[in-house]
């Protein structure tokens, strides 16, 4: 039976009302007399299976842990996932953020209007995870629709900070945080932190879109080895993903050699000093960075003004391009070629019947998205596109003679998760202060790495390390050899 029926008299009035036309009766008639031969193609569509990547390995729904087995709410869903008998990774457990495709396991993406959503693929990582003999161990919570630095805006409640319960685990991959920084596994997938492989060198595909140019997955672990390890299994092209465009993948593991003689590091001056910035931090990552000195590196200061323009060149792109993709185009948008999950479109759309649920993160971004769409017409989008080119020739100038960049990850320390019924003003700072270094990278596509560089109060500072595009192999290089030449958690301020 088909299922496509052409518009009412009525729908098509109302559609051409939408699209600024005012259509008489005769109109009508005569446009729906058009639209025979499109209805007919749809119908011909709802008749054929879709064609989605097969799931090749077995698995349970799982469920949902509580109490002790959750102690810091970073787990959503548990199901453990046995992957092929032997390969790079075998022995590890992976934890998964969810916004992750996992067949067969609930995904909510932090967000109370996509909970009871169910995928019916995997994720080109998962696969590639299963294949080199790891095991899945479940998926854990995220930030609502990811958009918060944070660890508080999920609907199924904050992330605690294992090192400080009642402070923040960080954002938008907190549960991913939070579980390696347990050690109730070893490697998960995240986002923003952990190592930021550069733009387009792990597949996206199976995993819930924000923002096309934006849109990075990698791995998040408890040592850079490991971190490596992943990335050998997650990266190379997949043939799905429209990001993925001249990429060149390394053997990682191979970069770990402890030697980093002549290393030239250049010490971002900029990325210090931020209105956020807290001087314990600004003195750990410079502390840092005097230790690259001391293992035969070349140190020096450099300043890079353009990017203190990065997180206005990333606020059109995030706040429009989410807005337009992530929530108009129910999270895939058009107009790219590759795998479209289309029970996740359909299951996301109905967040229009449930909006007052959204995060008052989510909602600050989408109502000024949608302004600015509706008022400067993808202007300041399309600019800051344009103006990302010269923010990455920013950097590569400065990585023309340094090989790598260093600066804080974050300015600031974790911060005290919001009491329930804090000041709204309250919930969206905890949410987004933190991310002027972050922020800019996500715009160019860089490589970046955060490294604990420190204790103050019982809380980490990261160092942040940025390198070339798809020169993720001197990250790790140097990343490794800060490793292994102390114990971060004994440098104090």
């Amino acid at each position: 039976m088909a299922s496509v029926k052409p518009p009412t008299p009525a729908e098509l009035t109302a559609v051409g009302k939408q699209l600024g036309m005012s259509l008489s009766d005769d109109d009508v008639k005569f446009f729906l007399e058009t639209m025979t031969g499109s209805v007919a193609a749809y119908n011909v569509l709802e008749s054929m299976p879709d064609y989605l990547p097969p799931v090749k390995y077995p698995r349970t729904r799982g469920y949902r842990p509580e109490g002790e087995e959750n102690k810091y709410n970073a787990w959503y869903y548990k199901s453990e996932i046995k992957g092929a008998s032997r390969g790079k990774l075998a022995g590890k457990k992976v934890a998964l953020k969810d916004n992750v495709c996992l067949a067969g396991v609930p995904m909510m993406n932090g967000a109370s209007t996509l909970e009871g959503y169910v995928p019916d693929v995997d994720a080109t990582i998962v696969t590639r995870i299963l294949d080199a003999g790891g095991t899945i161990a479940g998926k854990v919570h995220c930030e609502y629709f990811c958009f918060s630095g944070g660890s508080h805006t999920s609907a199924a409640g904050p992330v605690q900070n294992p090192r400080k319960p009642g402070f923040s685990a960080g954002g938008s991959s907190s549960g991913s945080a939070a579980v390696v920084a347990a050690g109730e596994v070893p490697m998960a997938i995240g986002g923003d932190y952990g190592m930021k492989p550069t733009h387009g060198l792990v597949p996206y595909t199976g995993v819930m879109p924000i923002e096309l140019t934006l849109d990075h997955t990698g791995p998040m672990t408890a040592t850079v080895a490991d971190n490596a390890l992943l990335l050998e299994v997650l990266a190379g092209p997949d043939g799905l993903d429209p990001r993925q465009m001249n990429v060149k993948v390394d053997a990682y593991t191979k970069a770990l050699t402890g030697n980093i003689s002549g290393m030239r590091i250049g010490v971002v001056k900029e990325g210090f000093g931020h209105p956020a910035s807290e001087t314990v931090v600004d003195g750990l990552v410079r502390r840092g960075a005097e230790r690259f000195k001391e293992l035969g590196c070349t140190v020096e200061e450099v300043s890079i003004p353009m990017h203190l323009l990065g997180p206005a060149i990333w606020t059109p792109i995030a706040v429009e391009g989410a807005t337009w993709q992530m929530m108009n185009g129910n999270g895939y948008g058009f107009n790219w070629k590759g795998l479209y999950v289309t029970s996740l479109i359909d299951a996301h759309a109905s967040w229009r019947a449930r909006a007052d649920e959204l995060s008052e993160t989510l909602k600050a971004t989408i109502l000024f998205g949608q302004y600015a769409l509706n008022k400067y017409r993808g202007h300041y989008y399309a600019k800051c596109q344009n103006l990302a080119r010269k923010l990455r020739a920013a950097y590569d100038e400065a990585l023309g003679r340094y090989d790598l960049l260093v600066m804080p990850t974050l300015p600031m320390r974790a911060t005290r998760i919001p009491e329930a019924g804090a000041p709204r003003m309250e919930i969206i700072q905890r949410a987004f202060e933190m991310l002027p270094n972050t922020a800019p990278f996500d715009v160019t596509g860089h490589p970046a790495m955060t490294l604990p560089c420190g204790l103050s109060d019982g809380l980490p500072a990261g160092l942040m390390l940025i390198g070339k595009a798809f020169d993720e192999s001197t990250i790790y290089r140097a990343a490794h050899a800060f490793e292994q030449s102390h114990d971060w958690m004994k440098v104090t301020a």
